[in-house]
């Protein structure tokens, strides 16, 4: 059966099938996390490897180069990912203390980068001959992990790129990627879909309430649909109701938040704000539907400068979210900051009082 791709990438699908042999060595693709770019990039990968292609150029699902990619197993294709992204049987991090024995103070983390060594380690496999005559793809995903020591050595790669062989970076934030990267690759945008067709294919996978759902996650149907969880559920009523209380205590919510995923926490307090500040301009809220009346009363209360304000300063601490120094501090701080924002002394970067 040929290969498929969401309904919202139907016409880059087609556009980038018609110019298929002709595509670069190097590979941008670029847009809205949670839009299903990854798989995006995969299907084209084995559309590229595929022996026998359907009609409109996508891979044809049934012979043997689809049949390795179907087993995650073909011979011409790489894929980096950062270790905190595998699959968990595929980390090498050490077991925790539960079932070592030994102190937690020695596990490692899992790696949120893609390493220069992995990229190094790639060198084998450029210099092999391809097994087949689509020539070989490695995948970059996020890109934007690549740490400065890697993005230098894939880009010795890209300037002299290797015979037969492809390089496709897909990308949530290009901006943060080297220009030297940007520079040496073809971009593709990939859009994120309209709301109906998003909700539609949600309904598809049995999502009860996907505008909700949507509303989360900015119109991403694969980031809502990783939402059919109850813990991001209660998680998330437990923390919006705190920030909707008449009276708002940050320690004491800090202390009730402590176990959440810190970059799921300074999301939720990103789409509050960008929502009070939107209900303070435009009298409507956008990712926040079922707490609107909430939002419209603290944001009549509040100047909108001073709601941009605390807006930008949480944007600023996406950078750090995952490698905060003491994460307990770190939401300690965010939630002072909103506790001195609803008082209307917060100041960018400071707590007053």
């Amino acid at each position: 059966m040929p290969v498929t791709v969401y309904p919202w990438f139907q016409q880059p699908w087609q556009e980038v099938l018609e110019r298929k042999s002709t595509l670069p060595h190097a590979l941008l693709f670029r847009g809205k996390e949670g839009i299903g770019k990854l798989d995006f990039v995969r299907k084209l990968a084995q559309s590229l490897a595929c022996e026998t292609p359907a009609a409109d150029r996508a891979a044809c699902g049934a012979c043997q180069s689809c049949r390795w990619f179907a087993a995650s197993s073909h011979p011409d294709y790489r894929e980096l990912q950062p270790e905190a992204l595998r699959p968990a049987e595929s980390q090498s991090g050490e077991l925790d203390s539960a079932e070592s024995g030994q102190p937690s103070a020695g596990k490692r983390k899992p790696s949120k980068e893609i390493r220069v060594e992995e990229v190094r380690d790639l060198q084998d496999f450029i210099n092999l001959t391809a097994y087949r005559r689509g020539g070989k793809t490695i995948v970059f995903y996020p890109a934007e992990t690549l740490n400065p020591n890697a993005a230098n050595a894939l880009l010795k790669n890209l300037e002299e790129p290797p015979p037969s062989t492809r390089f496709m970076l897909v990308s949530h934030r290009p901006s943060y990627l080297p220009a030297t990267i940007i520079s040496r690759c073809q971009q593709i945008a990939l859009p994120t879909p309209q709301a109906a067709t998003a909700e539609q294919w949600l309904r598809e996978q049995g999502i009860a309430n996907p505008a909700l759902s949507l509303a989360q996650t900015g119109n991403a149907p694969l980031a809502a649909l990783a939402l059919d969880d109850g813990e991001f559920w209660t998680q998330r009523k437990a923390l919006l109701g705190s920030l909707a209380a008449p009276k708002f205590d940050a320690l004491a919510l800090a202390e009730q938040v402590r176990e959440f995923p810190v970059g799921r926490l300074l999301g939720w307090l990103q789409r509050w704000t960008y929502d009070l500040l939107s209900a303070k301009s435009v009298g409507r809220v956008r990712y926040n539907p079922d707490f609107e009346t909430a939002l419209s009363g603290i944001a009549g209360r509040l100047r909108a400068a001073d709601i941009a304000r605390y807006h930008r300063q949480l944007v600023r601490q996406q950078r750090i979210v995952n490698h905060p120094l003491n994460a307990r501090l770190f939401v300690e701080q965010l939630l002072l900051w909103y506790a001195a924002l609803l008082r209307g002394e917060f100041v960018a970067g400071v707590y007053a009082g």
